[in-house]
């Protein structure tokens, strides 16, 4: 696929916003309009991850509308942990709210009053994120799809209690399966599967080193949780694509998995795929060439598992530069012609579109060169593409005039430290010698929450991560001396940690003193299971696994021990060559990053056009604001969804906890709701009784300079039916 560009990659102009919503007229018909019953919406429900099959994040109801929307009030509250993180977008299936509590128990609640109905805990505990769950019908039966550690559970909606002619005693384990012993697999499916028909599509989170899992596509029947079919993402002997890797890599490789999320157009039968990188995600000495299917958006047969398109956005990837959002399926109007299209943001702020059917780019795409390398072994590739529009929704490159005038001394600060890096674009390998800028950074552009797409416009609406990160590759060598603890860290988790256990806080943790906030067992446990940003670790041997907690339990003081090399469960060497020196945010000294604002965007784009219609800052740092610094921008985790009402809803916003409406047509703010905690999670609409409601899941896992727990808080209208009155926010829920 390959097309001409005009080399731009700055951002698109903010249009002017018009005076529209809540306007003067607007205000004045809801004034008068205050003592009358809100207009009825159809009872609608949101039984689906991402809103429909298509994952576009669309509601059909219009109560909650432009000109009301300021009226909104919290209205019910659930509480769902004293710790951890809640990245969960709930299923509404009538008048019952389906969710995740912070350790994962699943749940389900009165829509309407946040009453508790019940809760399953499997038993095993979970620290993976769950960020949603998959709900099945027919005429005679139904299922609530939930996951716990490596585990899919098939549970009665209606009671939480297991199926018992699903899978071994209700669920399914997904390290089986993979051509590999079960106990080396780190799989987490922390995305909920889609549905064809009575089959059941799922991919998964693996480990970030090897030994990982292959990411098989799989489909399991609904009702008995028997395997249909496989896709394998790292090709077999003789299959397509296979030649993309060294010879027998199907029987070692790991990664390429689809951990974002999946959309199905379930008239065609087509499954729409994102993939992640290959393991190892920094560097490829042991994966020469392209590496189909990482990083790739793949179109299957849903029925059949059977390839039908694919379309790679990075070759042999060095960066990290996995799809990090389920795809969505729209229809745009090209040359007068209505086209059925998928589209597929990124990490790199781009967005590819192409017809769902054929894989065709509705928009140029172009193979242009890119640096090599220059770490011994590593082979990398000469081109990359790069879509010529949409243009990208976050910057490209960083350079001096773009760093922070926040104070002279963190422009000061920053200048200084920039000129000791290399900052010249996107895909710049990483090197020994000096850190690398990567720009939008390793969690830039786009993220796990997703768009959402009007179907009556073809407008997308994407959150955006706009900061810059570095990093440099470091040899992953031990002492000649070094004991198993310390062999074992180096192999498993320096790649993250840094090779002084310093991480990157407060997104990776310091581990330099980590024996005095836990205890071994609470290491050892989180290891095993991994917990937020963390995957698990279950492929490490118990021998190295005691090695390892003792070491870090000791600060890195343990006793030499013997000096066998580090092996996993099934006996295979796993230290990487290279390690990173860790994920590390370019910030300036007083810890806020290191670039001009915005820091985080949220857009609107014409996939009709290619056109931005309007692009404006998402969140801000309330003690900046304080100060006068409105609008910055900042980090954002959870995406957004839109209504026919002409309201896009958003939390993800880490440091202000807020929900925020944004009118869908301008940009305008038009209302902010508080959260007790960051609402870094994806929220649904629905109605209830004739009643809508909007709930987000909040947590404070990201932010550990603010308030910790994890909530669902339900926001609506005053209740002005008959003369009635909404309960208060203070008649809450405790799920106990």
């Amino acid at each position: 696929m390959t097309a001409r560009t005009n080399g731009s990659n700055g951002l698109a102009r903010v249009l002017p916003l018009s005076i529209t919503g809540l306007s003067i007229a607007g205000l004045a018909l809801a004034a008068a309009s205050s003592c009358t019953p809100y207009p009825q919406p159809t009872d609608r429900d949101w039984r689906t991850y991402g809103g429909d099959p298509a994952g576009q994040r669309y509601s059909t109801l219009t109560q909650i509308n432009r000109d009301n929307v300021a009226q909104l009030t919290e209205v019910w509250r659930f509480a769902a942990g004293d710790e951890g993180g809640v990245q969960t977008h709930p299923l509404v299936v009538g008048t019952t709210l389906y969710g995740y509590t912070s350790d994962q128990t699943a749940f389900a609640l009165d829509a309407a009053t946040g009453r508790e109905l019940w809760r399953f805990a499997p038993g095993q505990t979970s620290g993976q994120a769950a960020r949603g769950m998959t709900y099945w019908a027919s005429a005679r039966d139904e299922r609530l799809f939930v996951s716990n550690a490596s585990f899919i559970y098939a549970l009665d909606p209606g009671s939480g209690e297991p199926v018992a002619g699903f899978g071994d005693g209700g669920r399914i384990d997904l390290r089986e399966g993979l051509g590999r012993d079960p106990e080396q697999n780190a799989v987490f499916p922390t995305s909920p599967g889609t549905l064809f028909r009575d089959t059941l599509i799922v991919g998964f989170r693996t480990a970030e080193n090897a030994p990982a899992a292959p990411g098989d596509i799989r489909a399991y029947d609904v009702r008995t949780g028997r395997l249909k079919w496989s896709f394998h993402t790292i090709p077999h002997d003789r299959e397509v694509g296979h030649e993309t890797w060294p010879a027998g890599a199907a029987r070692t490789a790991g990664g390429a998995n689809a951990w974002a999320g999946l959309a199905v157009d379930t008239r065609r039968g087509i499954v729409y795929v994102p993939t992640g990188s290959p393991v190892f995600d920094f560097f490829g000495s042991n994966r020469k060439g392209d590496n189909l299917y990482s990083d790739s958006l793949v179109a299957l047969d849903a029925a059949t598992g059977k390839r039908l398109w694919h379309f790679q956005a990075v070759h042999h990837d060095l960066w990290d530069r996995d799809f990090p959002s389920p795809p969505t399926l729209l229809t745009v109007t090209r040359g007068g012609r209505r086209i059925d299209a998928v589209a597929q943001t990124t990490k790199q702020g781009f967005v590819f579109v192409f017809d769902r059917v054929t894989g065709k780019p509705l928009f140029p795409i172009e193979e242009r060169p890119v640096p090599a390398g220059d770490v011994p072994g590593e082979t990398t590739s000469p081109t990359q593409p790069f879509p010529i529009a949409p243009a990208p929704f976050a910057r490209q490159q960083l350079t001096e005039a773009m760093l922070t005038r926040r104070t002279p001394a963190a422009h000061a600060d920053a200048l200084a430290r920039f000129r000791t890096m290399r900052s010249a674009g996107q895909f710049v390998p990483l090197s020994t010698d000096r850190d690398t800028i990567v720009f939008p950074g390793f969690d830039g552009g786009a993220e796990w929450g997703g768009s959402a797409a009007d179907p009556r416009t073809g407008v997308l609406y994407v959150n955006s991560n706009d900061v810059p990160w570095y990093t440099r590759l470091v040899p992953n060598t031990v002492a000649r001396d070094a004991g198993p603890g310390e062999r074992a860290y180096r192999a498993n988790c320096s790649s993250c940690h840094g090779a002084d256990r310093g991480g990157s806080p407060p997104d990776v943790p310091d581990l330099t003193m980590v024996g005095s906030r836990l205890t071994a067992a609470a290491i050892a446990a989180t290891i095993v299971q991994g917990r937020g940003r963390m995957p698990g670790f279950p492929q490490i041997a118990a021998a190295d696994r005691a090695a390892l907690v003792a070491w870090l339990a000791s600060g890195g003081k343990a006793p030499v021990g013997d000096r066998r090399e580090v092996t996993s469960t099934g006996g295979t060497a796993v230290r990487e060559p290279y390690a990173i020196s860790g994920y590390n945010k370019f910030q300036d000294i007083d810890g806020y990053p290191a670039v001009r604002p915005p820091w985080g965007t949220l857009n609107a784009i014409d996939l009709n056009t290619g056109r931005y219609l309007w692009k404006v800052p998402l969140g801000e740092y309330p003690e900046l604001a304080a100060r006068g610094m409105r609008n910055t921008g900042s980090e954002n985790y959870g995406g957004p969804i839109a209504t026919a009402g002409g309201i896009v809803f958003i939390g993800a916003t880490i440091h202000d906890r807020k929900l925020r409406a944004f009118d869908s047509r301008t940009g305008r703010l038009l209302w902010t709701g508080d959260l007790p905690f960051a609402g870094n999670a994806t929220p649904v609409t629905y109605s209830v009784a004739g009643r809508q409601y909007v709930v987000i899941a909040t947590s404070g896992a990201r932010d550990k300079k603010g308030p910790q727990g994890a909530a669902y808080i339900a926001f609506a209208l005053p209740d002005r039916r008959g003369g009635r009155t909404a309960a208060a926010p203070a008649a809450r829920a405790r799920g106990q």
